[in-house]
């Protein structure tokens, strides 16, 4: 009698913990843990990866700047409010969106690439990935196939139901920033100053607009190579309002390939915007890391993605926050 009591005693404690330790996996796999992971969407929509990066792949073949817009894209995103596809967002009778902030307006692009690929992913697999999702995706596949890394992204985000111009105005930082400002900024997004530097090597891919740089290049006593700033200012005229949409590659030996060539502009006082030419300025506190990064692209790559990832790791809304929106120009 009291053996099998004994016995019962022990299977109740034995499924009882079993229970409680299936509880604990299920909340630690429930979007409502607010953790992101890589296999986020690997049953809800198997198919979404090579969507996604066959229309990345088509958009860059149309348009090899394209794959910067992208990367671009989730930097402005993730810098105001965190990685919540708030810049996506058209301006509503309720808010004025971040579209038409300073850092953005006339500048980021990429916005119908984002449709595009949405609704191919809607077509596999409906009302299951977010707008802010497919931002970190398109990123990743944009710099793998412009040469860079690759790497596995973190998903689960949800996406915001509002946006604020004022917070974009005020978030991302100007190309005039210092590297005092630069450093700051970063660090209070959780960004260490390697962060920075790392993330800043995006710059060897893109345009920038001649507003941007016309400072820089008609500066005397500026840190700029001499016969970069007069071949700037051949496209770039003196007299604001001329020429002000006019480009110019920000790294000018190989603008639509992503390496290291960047920081090895940097080291020669080739970099067109003052806030990239503040990462190496004589003595600064990021001079090591540029030299680093110029003459070893291994370790460039490596540190670019660790700092992807931790940057899209910045206030991502989860579970029951936010929305998977139908359409990311607006909300459902």
């Amino acid at each position: 009698m009291s053996s099998s009591i004994s016995r019962n005693n022990y299977y109740y404690c034995f499924c009882r913990a079993v229970l409680i330790t299936l509880a604990a996996l299920l909340v630690i796999g429930s979007p409502s843990s607010g953790q992101l992971s890589s296999g986020f969407y690997s049953r809800s929509c198997p198919h979404l990866f090579s969507t996604v990066r066959s229309v990345v792949q088509s958009a860059i073949r149309n348009e090899a700047r394209m794959g910067a817009s992208l990367v671009r894209l989730f930097f402005h995103d993730c810098f105001v409010d965190g990685c919540d596809g708030s810049i996506l967002l058209d301006d509503t009778s309720s808010f004025t969106g971040e579209k038409t902030a300073i850092p953005n307006r006339n500048s980021a692009r990429g916005f119908d690439v984002i449709d595009n690929i949405k609704s191919a992913v809607e077509r596999v697999c409906p009302g299951v990935v977010s707008c802010a999702d497919i931002v970190a995706i398109a990123a990743r596949d944009s710099t793998a196939l412009l040469g860079g890394p690759s790497w596995d992204v973190k998903l689960g985000r949800r996406d915001s139901t509002t946006a604020s111009r004022s917070a974009a105005n005020n978030g991302i930082p100007p190309p005039t920033s210092n590297l005092n400002a630069l450093i700051s900024r970063f660090n209070a997004l959780g960004l260490s100053t390697t962060d920075l530097v790392a993330l800043s090597g995006s710059h060897t891919i893109g345009q920038a607009r001649c507003t941007s740089f016309r400072a820089r290049i008609y500066n005397e006593t500026s840190n700029l190579d001499s016969s970069l700033a007069r071949a700037r200012q051949g496209n770039c005229p003196r007299a604001a309002g001329s020429g002000d949409n006019n480009l110019a590659p920000l790294d000018f030996q190989t603008p639509t390939r992503f390496d290291n060539s960047y920081f090895k502009n940097l080291v020669g006082q080739r970099g067109l915007l003052h806030s990239d030419q503040q990462l190496f300025n004589g003595g600064g506190a990021t001079d090591s890391i540029v030299r680093t990064y110029s003459s070893s692209p291994n370790s460039f790559a490596s540190d670019f993605v660790a700092a992807m990832i931790k940057m899209g790791d910045i206030q991502p809304l989860t579970g029951s926050n936010g929305e998977v929106r139908r359409n990311c120009r607006r909300v459902n």
